[in-house]
Parts: structure tokens; sequence; C-alpha cells
């Protein structure tokens, strides 16, 4: 037992090796790429199952007039939960590919131009604290906006300006106010029109109160950490 304890008391006091260095890197970098692979996968599927969603509804809409405007509704509000959904995957994914940008630009990049000198000097600092207290680096308004612009925008654009079309051309008389076109069977039309406005209040709210979504320098600042409303329970949940 005494033997145990002298050979982690010389390991912890010994020097670490640039070889040991290196190899331990390499495995670093290979592991949190596994798993920022794996979160981005889910982040597609989450995605395929909006598009998939949104070209079924539209195409059952062209096809059945008659139940286009609340099938339209649902398909809205099915993107709203694949919406939310992928934003929250996307907090997860964004935790693993910052520090794996960390890696690249402060390890991978100076090593290859050979040069010992890192852009950001306490970069393997930032890394050991994330490492040791993992923090969100996105709010969730910021990765819906995130995910809003790059996916989202155009089907919820299409499901909306196929409802206005659908009620326009196919519900009520030529002449009818629209709430009164909006009405799907014993439902007034207030509650449709009201749906559709509350969501897309909703996503005009978190496009415009997020704040952009930080630059890697500013995502590993002492500021996050100091934040423990971001702190993540479980990573691989």
């Amino acid at each position: 037992m005494a033997d145990n304890k002298q050979r982690m008391h010389d390991f912890e006091t010994q020097p670490l090796q640039r070889q040991e260095y290196i190899t331990a890197m390499a495995h670093l970098y290979r592991g949190e790429l596994q798993r920022s692979l794996s979160w981005r996968l889910r982040l597609d599927t989450t995605t395929n199952w909006a598009v998939v969603t949104t070209a079924g509804i539209l195409t059952f809409s062209v096809n059945n007039p008659e139940f286009a405007s609340q099938t339209l509704i649902a398909g809205m509000y099915a993107n709203l939960l694949f919406l939310l959904l992928e934003s929250q995957r996307f907090r997860f994914f964004d935790i693993f590919h910052s520090r794996l940008r960390m890696i690249e630009e402060n390890f991978y990049g100076p090593l290859l131009r050979r040069s010992l000198e890192s852009p950001m000097a306490d970069w393997g600092r930032c890394v050991a604290e994330d490492l040791f207290l993992p923090h969100f680096h996105l709010s969730l308004r910021q990765a819906i906006r995130a995910r809003l612009s790059r996916v989202y925008a155009p089907l919820f654009l299409a499901e909306i300006v196929g409802w206005i079309l659908v009620v326009a051309l196919h519900q009520g008389q030529p002449g009818d106010a629209f709430l009164s076109q909006t009405a799907v069977g014993r439902v007034p039309g207030f509650v449709p029109a009201i749906l559709v406005l509350g969501l897309c209040v909703f996503l005009l709210i978190c496009v415009v109160t997020a704040p952009p979504v930080p630059r890697l320098r500013e995502a590993y600042g002492m500021g996050r950490l100091a934040d423990p409303s971001r702190e993540v329970p479980e990573l691989d949940a």
C-alpha cells in the first residue's frame, strides 16, 4: 500500500513529457469529436422529421382543401415542437463543438504551423474548467434563433402562407371577413387566428430579443462560468 501511494505521488510530481501531452490531446480530441458527431446526427434527425412533416402536410392540404386549415395549423405546432427539441440538442452539440474548435485553433493549428504560441493563451484552463463543470454556451432563445434562421424559417413560412391562401381561397364566401373564413367547423374563427398569430409572435420575440450567438472566445469567458443557470445536468441524456 505504501509503495502504491509512493508511485502515485511520484507520478503527480513528475513533469508531463511532450509526447505524453500530445498523446493525451489526441485522445481528448477524438473523444470530443465522437460526441460532437453523435449530437450532430441527432440534429439532422430532427431536421429531417420537420422537413418530411412539412412536405406531407402541404401535400395533404393541397389534395384535401376542406381539412387544410386545421392540418396546416397542426403542422405549424408540430414544427414548433421539433424546433424546441432541436434547439435543446443544439445547445448540447455546441458544448462539444466549442471544445473541438478550441483544441483545433490553439493546439493543432500552432502544431501544424510549427509554432509554440497559441492564439488564446489560457485556452487550456478554459477547456479544463469546462470539463470539470460543463456549462451551456447558449441560452434556449439563442439556440431557437440559430436553428430558426438556418432551417425552420422557410418551413414555417411555407405553412403560414399556405394557411392564408387556404383560408382566402377555399373557405367562406367571397367578401366575407377574414376571421369568419378562418372558422373550423364549430370552432370560432378567432381561435385558429390566435393560434397562428401567437406562433408568429413567439418566433418573432425569440429572433428579436435573443442575443447574438457568442464567439468562441466570448463563450469561454468568465461571464459564462459565473452563470449557474446554464450548468449542464447530464451531457449524454
